[in-house]
């Protein structure tokens, strides 16, 4: 019997990326409510404004989020303020694929 590797997860990942901070439109407080498409299994309500809940929520998003998704419910000057703790928190591979887009995030 052969096994086949399973596709990487971050296949088409930089394709998901914003070509810039500015396109980020999210909210600075108040609460998101994700689909369930992206927020299958534990919750899909965050408080922008509780520090820990929006890491989950932009944790999430870089992780499973299209394009659309992350523009709508990211903040940019939430996401550099984050980023930081997001690069501990988050697939090295990926920090990688969003600081080369964005390279004001890797100086955050």
């Amino acid at each position: 019997m052969t096994s086949t590797a399973l596709p990487s997860r971050l296949i088409g990942a930089a394709d998901r990326i914003p070509a810039s901070l500015a396109e980020l439109a999210g909210p600075e407080h108040g609460r998101v409510e994700l689909p369930v498409r992206l927020a299958w299994s534990g919750p899909s309500d965050f408080d922008v404004s509780d520090p820990r809940e929006r890491l989950t929520l932009y944790c999430l998003l870089l992780d499973c989020g299209q394009r659309g998704d992350i523009i709508r419910y990211v903040n940019p000057e939430l996401l550099r303020r984050d980023w930081p703790r997001m690069r501990r928190l988050t697939a090295r591979r990926l920090i990688s694929l969003w600081e080369r887009r964005l390279p004001d995030l890797a100086t955050a």
